[in-house]
């Protein structure tokens, strides 16, 4: 295995559009959705065995998870674990990361990841991993890992493919962050357009240099501490300095910016698990298309929903279609699974009527 290989977890987000499964004590990645006994969490770690030595797997998250992942996953050491002191979207948090791995090992080859993403076939994933990773080792290279489209999605950001270079690398041309439906019917239709699945690779060196011309106003935080990276004094640094970063992705940072960024199309079965329809489209169904999450309902009249609830509470429903009904400890949702990217402006809204009790 290359010890120059490392991985960055990403295991901070709240998840808002999983409400009320999702709250921010517990958000989606430490939960087991799918009765594996394994969270999406455990499960992206378990994915990279054999890949990345498991002592260069970081996790970024924020404090109030430390105990989650640490209970979730033994095997990983108190210094692996990054603690943000406040949320700053992608770029700061890759920044960061980037930054204390180069002070580690000045030659490592990064891969960025969610914690909360399900992968079909693991086998074809790992595969597109490793070739991803001998991608960058002999070039400066940002790549991004493309999702071939099955439907017009507007929740997903697109990458449009450029030159071809080899295998299933080829520059990128244009990203797009959500279209309406239209435009992305006319994605779906030219073949050209990829998912941006949010994961990445690139040396540390290669990510810093970006981060530095294209996103000076997040490198000059880190820059400016440059000497306490990987020493005893790094997080007194980064807890004085972290919340001075602006909130940006690393798409609208580096991404859409940098001329040396390449996808890698890959198909193996991906899916961000960021809404109940995600999870609905990838759950058994009855002969009603129905899912139940592992609880107890009876469905009369009803076709095409899905049912979440935790605890014995039985569910009795008539005349449902196309629904999503989730239930847990004090909250529950009953909404039309067309608007599932609404969900976040109801949280939104009940934010601002109750204050954080339901959240």
């Amino acid at each position: 295995m290359d010890n120059n290989r490392y991985c960055v977890i990403m295991c901070g987000g709240v998840g808002s559009r999983f409400w009320p499964f999702s709250k921010t004590a517990k958000p989606k990645q430490f939960i087991d959705f799918f009765g594996t006994g394994r969270s999406l969490l455990q499960m992206a770690f378990d994915r990279l065995q054999g890949i990345v030595p498991i002592e260069n797997i970081i996790l970024l998250t924020n404090e109030s998870y430390e105990p989650l992942i640490k209970e979730q996953l033994p095997e990983i050491k108190d210094n692996q674990i990054l603690l943000e002191p406040a949320r700053r979207n992608t770029a700061p948090c890759i920044a960061w990361a980037a930054h204390h791995i180069m002070a580690l090992n000045p030659q490592a080859k990064l891969m960025v990841a969610p914690s909360d993403h399900l992968i079909i076939n693991e086998e074809k994933f790992r595969q597109s991993v490793i070739s991803a990773f001998e991608f960058i080792d002999s070039r400066d290279a940002l790549v991004t890992m493309g999702i071939k489209p099955s439907r017009p999605e507007t929740g997903y950001g697109y990458i449009q493919v450029g030159e071809h270079i080899e295998g299933n690398f080829s520059s990128v041309k244009t990203f797009t962050e959500k279209p309406d439906e239209d435009l992305a019917r006319v994605f779906l239709k030219s073949g050209e357009f990829f998912w941006n699945s949010g994961m990445f690779f690139w040396s540390a060196e290669s990510i810093l240099k970006a981060l530095n011309t294209f996103a000076p106003d997040v490198s000059e935080v880190f820059e400016q501490g440059k000497q306490y990276f990987g020493t005893s004094e790094e997080m007194e640094y980064i807890n004085t300095n972290f919340e001075a970063c602006p909130s940006i992705s690393i798409d609208f940072a580096v991404m859409e910016k940098a001329p040396n960024v390449y996808v890698e199309t890959v198909d193996f079965g991906w899916n961000d698990l960021g809404t109940w329809r995600s999870l609905y489209d990838h759950s058994p169904k009855n002969s009603e298309s129905n899912v139940t999450q592992n609880c107890k309902a009876l469905m009369f009249n009803s076709h095409n929903n899905i049912v979440a609830v935790k605890g014995d509470k039985l569910v009795v429903a008539s005349g449902l279609e196309g629904y999503i009904v989730a239930d847990v400890d004090d909250a529950l949702l009953i909404v039309p699974m067309e608007e599932e990217q609404k969900i976040k402006l109801y949280v939104n809204e009940v934010k601002s009527k109750f204050g954080d009790k339901y959240l």
